[in-house]
């Protein structure tokens, strides 16, 4: 099932890169900074763009050739304004929990790059796409605590080591907070909101503006 589940998400996102370079023509020259990215997104695309990904050190991984790594902080990016032609990010601001957090990214966003693109999960899509579990994210906290502990989709499709079971809870019942397509414009006024469907629902926003 986890096979056909991976095989789904792989060609989700490679529609989405194709979406992507459509909506910017996109290049081999085009300069992208993906935040809080990896090189997979990229390695499904059509067209590669001069890609530079910048993550927490956390996500250190052997890189494939043609990309560069910075590990700094998506709230305090460490470039000057404008230095890439198109801002990338997928599914990243929803995991940063607080609220000025959430803004300082998306202003260093708007600031560093002449164009953007920014992705994250539907709030209102019925499965709850981190512990992908239907209709947690709808039930009041103390519920979704138990739940979430008790056991989820996720744990069944993954299989987790206990410490990463125990990470991953924590950290999407402390920091992640799932944006609705007003909260997703409010961070980025101008912002063309484009919607990802799935069976007619909509799965994904994405907010795409220069």
């Amino acid at each position: 099932m986890s096979l056909l589940i991976d095989a789904a998400v792989r060609r989700f996102r490679a529609d989405r890169m194709r979406r992507f370079a459509a909506a910017f023509g996109v290049s081999g020259q085009t300069r992208v900074l993906d935040v809080g990215g990896t090189p997979l997104n990229w390695l499904l695309a059509e067209v590669r763009p001069r890609v530079t990904l910048l993550n927490m050190p956390r996500a250190r991984e052997p890189l494939p050739s043609g990309f560069e790594m910075i590990f700094a902080s998506g709230c305090e990016l460490p470039f000057p304004g404008r230095s890439f032609d198109v801002v990338f990010s997928n599914s990243v601001i929803e995991h940063i929990g607080d609220p000025a957090a959430r803004r300082r990214f998306a202003d260093e966003i708007r600031r560093v790059g002449r164009s953007f693109w920014v992705e994250t999960p539907n709030r209102w899509f019925p499965v709850e796409p981190h512990l992908c579990t239907p209709l947690l994210h709808f039930l009041p906290r103390r519920w979704q605590e138990w739940l979430a502990w008790k056991g989820s989709v996720w744990e069944v499709l993954e299989r987790p080591t206990p410490d990463r079971r125990e990470f991953y809870i924590r950290h999407y019942l402390n920091d992640i907070r799932l944006l609705d397509a007003a909260e997703l414009a409010g961070l980025f006024p101008g912002a063309r909101i484009v919607r990802e469907r799935f069976l007619g629902v909509t799965k994904s926003l994405v907010a795409a503006g220069t």
